[in-house]
């Protein structure tokens, strides 16, 4: 098996995945070593104030300092780090970026949208190749909300929205993103019979264990829409104590679950699969895949060349 290392940065939380990886008879084996979250909460900076504070840089830079220790010790043949929406926003992002370089070692790649939901595709689910029914991939962050719909194992459509959790807590979204994301899930599902949603991220995850789901298996909107309500009957702190949260849970589940749940029904889905799977996985798949084809490269480069066969003469004999 191959260690690689994953390192994803975003709005609510940043997070490092530890996996080793290994070619089994049917795909690829993905065993998680190690999982930690640190709740930074970058995009309170960034869309509050366009910029990220002196404060959450160093928090930022001291839990990078952090991750590259454990990743030292881990000893992956590759790593990658991504950030999203908060430091696609700020001003200073890139800025922040080269500071954590310079400190740790450790190389911030800024993705945007499109980039983010290539990564989350690699998570391929099996009602992504269904031609029964099409996928509608719905990735909720705390910036931005990516959209894919499957059909026939192909991308049809795809499109990053302005929506995401701390945008909402903080009365940062606007009218005109939700319409946009209404006109285009009804536009883009219109003559699908059969449409299944597949959600990612924190707060699906969490919706879905309180609703007692079983891993390979879904839950219906009706039923995320119920937990929902139950949570909002309650203030953060019996929140917490009630559906046992994390602080950084249980303020951001609310509007989590209504960017869902709206998708949902403007895509015209009554069921939701939830994988467990989020960004940081299919960047463990992105680096291995990318591994394989520089050593199938390497391997053709210095591969012995293949002398040209020589014709050898014919002798023809007279007939007597």
């Amino acid at each position: 098996m191959t260690k690689y290392a994953a390192i994803d940065i975003g709005s609510n939380a940043v997070r490092l995945l530890l996996a080793m990886v290994s070619e089994e008879e049917f795909g690829l084996r993905v065993k998680k070593i190690s999982w930690m979250r640190m709740p930074i909460r970058l995009g309170e900076d960034a869309f509050l104030q366009g910029t990220i504070s002196d404060e959450r840089a160093c928090k930022l830079t001291k839990t990078m300092d952090g991750f590259a220790k454990l990743i030292h010790a881990y000893q992956p043949v590759a790593l990658k780090a991504c950030a999203t929406s908060a430091m696609r926003t700020a001003q200073n992002g890139r800025q922040v970026c080269r500071r954590i370089r310079e400190q740790t070692g450790i190389d911030i790649e800024i993705i945007n949208g499109r980039q983010e939901a290539r990564y989350l595709f690699q998570n391929r689910h099996r009602i992504m190749t269904s031609s029964e029914k099409a996928a509608l991939f719905v990735d909720v962050g705390g910036g931005s909300t990516e959209i894919t719909l499957f059909c026939d194992g192909r991308v049809q459509a795809t499109r990053s929205f302005n929506l995401g959790t701390i945008r909402l807590l903080n009365n940062r979204e606007r009218q005109q993103d939700w319409d946009l994301m209404k006109s285009w899930l009804k536009a883009i599902t219109r003559g699908h019979e059969t449409v299944e949603a597949i959600g990612s991220g924190g707060n699906i995850n969490k919706l879905f264990k309180l609703a007692k789901g079983r891993p390979g298996t879904w839950v219906t909107r009706k039923k995320i829409k119920k937990i929902r309500d139950e949570l909002a009957d309650y203030g953060v702190e019996e929140r917490m104590r009630r559906f046992n949260l994390k602080p950084d849970r249980a303020d951001v589940i609310i509007p989590g679950a209504r960017i869902y749940i709206k998708a949902m029904a403007w895509g015209r889905c009554k069921k939701v699969h939830v994988p467990m799977q989020g960004l940081a996985d299919g960047m463990i798949r992105v680096l291995h895949d990318q591994r394989i084809q520089a050593q199938s490269m390497e391997t053709h480069m210095h591969a012995p060349a293949i002398e040209p066969v020589q014709d050898e003469p014919i002798a023809i004999t007279a007939m007597g």
